[in-house]
């Protein structure tokens, strides 16, 4: 297993199975997109208190997990290039900051969309709003601080502490709905107790969040794979690719 992640951290073999991955999470990510997003538009029965506005959930519920998710994954990639200063786990790292951000931007602004109806504002400075808010700040700051040092190692590891420091925002996000009075409803899904919401208005749901996870691998694959090239674009596997090309 060791042996394989160590190959996987080559440059060129990680290009070349980006390369041969990026169609199948297309493919995956659309065919999933459009069964969600017809299972949750028009198939699921409206909410006998929300009515049709419960829809929203489709997109914001998937895109606040995300922005959760891709943080960890951030999180986890800095460590692994502190300690061991893999090359790609960097990468990896520092192409997810835009797609976090902006899944976490996509949570923001449905949420808005959503307590206008619900709540009668846009804006509350609510626990999970706000912690939510702060998370996308978090991304910002850590993207600003790379572009801000020019030498690309010392970035690399100003980036990374500052990923490690600040994961602590991802349990306060998560848990804010319990340790503090908040208008934003706790969670409706549950994988140890049964989830809150019906079946009919759950399986789209999943469909949706599987679907964005897809969507952020291949996102990351192909923007992973272009970053790859240009950091890599002195060395001779370039260069043959290229001319090859």
């Amino acid at each position: 297993m060791l042996q394989w992640l160590h190959k996987l951290a080559s440059p060129k073999i990680f290009y070349n199975l980006a390369s041969r991955l990026i169609p199948w999470f297309g493919w995956s990510t659309l065919l999933l997109l459009v069964y969600g997003l017809y299972g949750g538009l028009i198939e699921a029965p409206a909410d006998y208190q929300q009515g049709d506005s419960f829809r929203i959930m489709y997109i914001h519920v998937p895109a606040a997990w995300m922005s959760m998710f891709i943080y960890l994954v951030i999180a986890f990639h800095s460590a692994v290039f502190l300690i061991w200063k893999i090359t790609i786990s960097d990468i990896l790292a520092r192409v997810s900051a835009l797609i976090g951000a902006s899944f976490t931007f996509i949570a923001l602004v449905t949420g808005c969309l959503w307590g206008k109806p619900m709540w009668g504002t846009y804006w509350i400075w609510d626990a999970r709003l706000t912690s939510e808010l702060l998370l996308l700040f978090i991304y910002l700051g850590y993207m600003g601080l790379g572009s801000a040092i020019e030498d690309r190692r010392v970035a690399a590891r100003a980036c990374a502490l500052l990923a490690i420091v600040c994961v602590v925002i991802i349990p306060i996000i998560h848990y804010s709905v319990i340790w503090w009075n908040t208008l934003h409803q706790g969670s409706s899904v549950s994988v140890m107790n049964k989830s809150a919401i019906d079946t009919s208005m759950l399986i789209p749901l999943l469909v949706m969040a599987i679907a964005f996870k897809l969507f952020y691998v291949l996102v990351v694959l192909m923007r992973a794979r272009t970053e790859l090239l240009f950091q890599e674009r002195k060395t001779n596997w370039v260069r043959k690719l290229i001319q090859e090309k």
